[in-house]
């Protein structure tokens, strides 16, 4: 597969022109990638409005996530998040969106600029912060006692254990209903690849976000907005708008290269490498002492509530994506060497499981809306300390990244149970809205 963005880069590099234009490092040396990172000179043309180069290369792209457009971002999924809502509320009366409540801070922002109401949608069982599938059935019981349609339904999938919902199932309650199903994916770019396709495209969603600097070989902010093959809205035509309208006007052509890279990376390697990799993963698997949660074939998600050396992976040399005491989280790619699986297999081995796991992760708190999200996040706010917060308003979320996972939603009042969730995630101070 061809790549043209990587390609002009090399060719401008080699042409020696003196780099009178952004960005003010000239090419010269400090990182030691600035020969690679210009601009949108002639001839490298322009993420927002494609034509030549980029536009070649997001066409490889659509063609290897088999969609009807693949626009990339180089603001990560945060970017197409906006995006996909902008493009689903633009096409409908409704301000209101179906969430499954696991949704990252992201949604919520990009809810509070585009003053969207939020229609939680929580787990049928008592579920991790992180977590909280949401069944099909679960999902027509609601559209059907609504006294209005939402403009979109907004799951998370796969969430941040690694827990993977029914997309097909909630792609035909959405089409019973005329209703847009978005999903972000920011954790499964590579889906696609594997033997059996659990990429949200492929099982029936409108439109999804990739992250793909989370599990394919690209810089850190490299993303995708995906459309659908059918694209039963007519999303596909407004995607580069809604993408420019939450994007930089200065997007990194590193980003861009990388995303280029990897088309022809997908293209040669990845299904092969996929395979070698889940073989190393279930060899670690086998290894271990406790449950893994996960559902993804990249994702170990270990159950740590029985274990009592819980240093064990620091003490191993490990840093793992995301560990709260309950769960530790590790991402693994074909990229990993070797020596790291066999330094998670050696961790596994001298796991300590001293007792049966019987406790369950504190439930996700229900709170009531007392503001809209937007008036709270917009409003003046103070930080008090988590004791004084019960009966106040929460303005920003306060969660670190990662999980991202808001505790209390902006607008709801804080209560007693949302205090227990902080205190548990270390967060000591919160944004409330000001009296």
């Amino acid at each position: 597969m061809n790549t043209p963005i990587a390609d002009f880069v090399e060719t401008y590099i080699k042409s020696n022109k003196a780099r009178l234009h952004m960005p003010g490092h000239k090419g010269v040396q400090f990182l030691g990638i600035e020969q690679l990172d210009i601009t949108e000179i002639k001839g490298a043309d322009e993420l927002y409005s494609p034509e030549g180069i980029i536009l070649r290369s997001e066409e490889n792209a659509s063609a290897l996530f088999s969609t009807k457009r693949t626009v990339y971002s180089a603001g990560g999924s945060s970017q197409s998040i906006n995006a996909m809502l902008y493009l689903a509320k633009m096409r409908s009366q409704s301000r209101t969106v179906f969430a499954s409540r696991n949704a990252h801070k992201s949604f919520l922002y990009a809810c509070a600029k585009l003053d969207c109401n939020i229609h939680w949608l929580y787990p049928e069982e008592n579920s991790h912060l992180c977590s909280g599938v949401i069944s099909p059935e679960a999902l027509k019981a609601e559209l059907n006692k609504s006294e209005a349609l939402p403009f979109a339904v907004y799951i998370t999938s796969p969430d941040y254990l690694g827990r993977i919902s029914n997309i097909s199932g909630l792609s035909n309650v959405c089409k019973e209903f005329n209703i847009p199903l978005l999903v972000d994916n920011a954790h499964g770019a590579y889906l696609a690849f594997c033997k059996n396709n659990l990429h949200p495209i492929a099982l029936g969603a409108d439109m999804c976000c990739d992250s793909a600097h989370k599990t394919l070989p690209v810089l850190t902010g490299g993303g995708y907005l995906h459309i659908a093959k059918g694209d039963t809205f007519g999303f596909a035509s407004h995607a580069v708008q809604a993408m420019e309208i939450f994007g930089s006007t200065s997007p990194s052509y590193l980003i861009l290269q990388s995303l280029d890279l990897c088309n022809k990376y997908i293209d040669e390697n990845i299904q092969k490498d996929l395979k070698i990799c889940q073989s190393k993963i279930e060899e670690v698997r086998s290894a271990m002492p406790v449950p893994d949660v996960s559902q993804e074939p990249l994702k170990i998600t270990a159950d740590m509530r029985c274990v009592a050396n819980r240093d064990i992976f620091e003490e191993t040399g490990i840093e793992p994506e995301f560990s709260d005491g309950d769960f530790t989280v590790f991402m693994l790619t074909p990229q990993n060497s070797d020596e790291d699986f066999a330094k998670l297999k050696e961790a596994f081995v001298k796991m300590q499981v001293v007792k049966i796991i019987c406790e369950e992760p504190p439930a996700i708190p229900r709170g009531v809306q007392k503001m809209s999200v937007r008036d709270a996040i917009f409003s003046l706010s103070e930080t008090v300390c988590v004791e004084n917060a019960v009966g106040r308003i929460c303005a920003a979320p306060t969660v670190s990244c990662p999980p991202a996972i808001p505790i209390a939603v902006s607008g709801e009042e804080i209560t007693s149970e949302h205090i227990t969730l902080f205190k548990k995630y270390n967060i000591n101070r919160i944004s409330v809205v000001k009296k």
